[in-house]
């Protein structure tokens, strides 16, 4: 089916809640994408972080069609093996105790609120339930993710939102103006990715950690976009010296099937109890599957590569002075190119696609967020293709 017709029967049979554009992909692989028409595409976007290990990489693809073969589902009523290995896996690699699996970033981090808030009624009892978040953050698409979100853009058309949040700037003395005797928790984004990928300051968090533990406030990260290597550890909390009470994950856990949820440390393992958190396709065995193939790629040697690539894109982009470029902002492979004044990030970011290179926008930022095992050879074609159309 051609991108013409494709379109026709979007516009037709699909809402309209997109700002498509107006290119389809067909097939790819690694990095490197292709429309129906044939057209390559170098993928700087991944599917908003999604595709961690890339298109069609053969030892996720032969472990997700290993298990087509076997099981697609069962309830959470039994056990099966996927889920516990991939639990397994993240706990170790981590340092957290204990695992629930959903099947979005909204839904990881819902999970957290709700472990907030029992936590904190179960040990102080009611009207200790507000949870802090930043200016700037992005957590979700549902009525409380919105809520929870400090951006006003967001905050529109679907009132009554969910109470009981509470936004503050990203320091010390902002969130203790923002507090009271109602603060169960704090949820922060440690790069926020909406926002303008926007990495907060190392000591800002570290001396948030220590008021937390002090108030006995929980000390949640939305690791949705950060997590799962791509800043260059597993989860950006491990380059910023801290370990949270609670970390939300998704996007490029399984690789590109869906699959969200959250790790928890010891001291909330025993918190939601049978009953009180649950989600129908958590833990599925196919996309389980596929998450333990992208812990096996995503070894501490590859988390390292996507370090190194984070660091060569960047210098890459400063040695070639785009005029309406300015500084590169981020971590790993999760990067934020500053737009100067006179340009837009849309108006670029649509140049960039339709020239073949697939980016993305955040705040006023342009937004990199290449599969982490996008090679070389792929990044310098990508990079090309921006100094050839940028220039």
């Amino acid at each position: 089916m051609t991108t013409q017709a494709l379109m026709e029967l979007d516009h037709q049979y699909v809402l309209q809640t997109y700002g498509r554009n107006p290119i389809a992909i067909d097939h790819g692989s690694n990095a490197t994408l292709v429309s129906p028409e044939g057209k390559e595409y170098i993928d700087f976007a991944a599917g908003i972080g999604v595709l961690s290990v890339g298109t069609c990489n053969p030892v996720w693809q032969a472990a997700v069609k290993a298990q087509v073969d076997k099981l697609a589902h069962v309830s959470n009523l039994y056990y099966t093996e996927p889920y516990v290995r991939l639990a397994e896996k993240l706990c170790t690699r981590s340092g957290m105790a204990a695992a629930f699996f959903g099947n979005s970033g909204a839904e990881g981090n819902e999970g957290i609120i709700k472990l907030a808030r029992k936590y904190s009624l179960d040990k102080y009892g009611p009207g200790r339930d507000t949870v802090i978040t930043l200016n700037r953050s992005f957590h979700g698409r549902t009525i409380t993710t919105l809520a929870a979100t400090g951006q006003d853009v967001f905050h529109q058309y679907f009132f009554p939102f969910t109470e009981g949040f509470r936004q503050a700037d990203p320091d010390l003395a902002s969130v203790k103006a923002a507090a009271g005797d109602d603060v169960a928790a704090v949820l922060v984004e440690l790069i926020q990715g909406e926002g303008g990928v926007n990495p907060l300051d190392q000591a800002f968090v570290q001396q948030l950690a220590a008021l937390c533990a002090e108030r006995d406030w929980l000390l949640l990260v939305d690791e949705v976009q950060t997590g799962i290597g791509r800043t260059g550890t597993m989860f950006a909390f491990q380059q910023f010296g801290i370990q949270p009470d609670a970390c939300s994950f998704a996007k490029g856990v399984a690789g590109g099937l869906p699959m969200g949820g959250f790790l928890v440390n010891e001291k909330c393992r025993n918190v939601l109890t049978p009953g009180t958190h649950a989600s129908t396709f958590g833990g599925n065995p196919i996309a389980a599957a596929g998450g333990i193939a992208v812990q096996e790629i995503l070894s501490d040697d590859m988390l390292r590569q996507v370090q190194e690539k984070g660091q060569y894109i960047r210098r890459r982009l400063q040695e070639m002075a785009i005029p309406c470029l300015g500084n590169v902002v981020g971590m790993g492979l999760m990067l934020g190119v500053e737009v100067r004044e006179g340009w837009t990030n849309r108006e670029l970011c649509a140049r960039l696609n339709e020239a073949g290179l697939l980016a993305l926008t955040a705040g006023a930022k342009l937004r990199f967020l290449p599969p982490l095992t996008i090679t070389e050879e792929e990044i310098d074609k990508g990079l090309d293709i921006l100094q050839k159309t940028l220039s």
